[in-house]
């Protein structure tokens, strides 16, 4: 199983046509980061259907493709150029749910 350290969000929609070679170089040239960290990155398409997700274990490049038949990926509005995730973000994000809402403050104003 592939255990990364961290995970990070690409913000920007990418052709999902692209391998490991153009999505190694999006991450240095946008991020600023080496492919080969050890950390995981993640991109998905313009509609939002479709995720890749790019990681080095140590001998090789890993490069996998996740698409959900039905919605879209809940996927960050920032201003940045990407963002990082927990494990647990993780988990929520590649089924489908909103992950942003997970640490989400209960409503000031609400009342039972």
């Amino acid at each position: 199983m592939i255990r990364p350290k961290e995970i990070w969000l690409v913000v920007e929609p990418v052709d999902m046509r692209g391998g490991i070679e153009s999505l190694s170089l999006r991450v240095q040239n946008l991020l600023g980061r080496s492919p080969c960290d050890g950390s995981a990155y993640a991109f998905r398409n313009r509609r939002g259907s479709r995720l890749k997700l790019l990681i080095w274990d140590g001998t090789g490049v890993w490069l996998c493709h996740r698409r959900l038949h039905r919605g879209g990926f809940v996927w960050p509005q920032a201003e940045a150029t990407s963002v990082t995730l927990t494990a647990r973000q993780w988990d929520w994000l590649v089924t489908g749910v909103d992950w942003q809402r997970l640490d989400a403050p209960a409503p000031i104003h609400w009342r039972v």
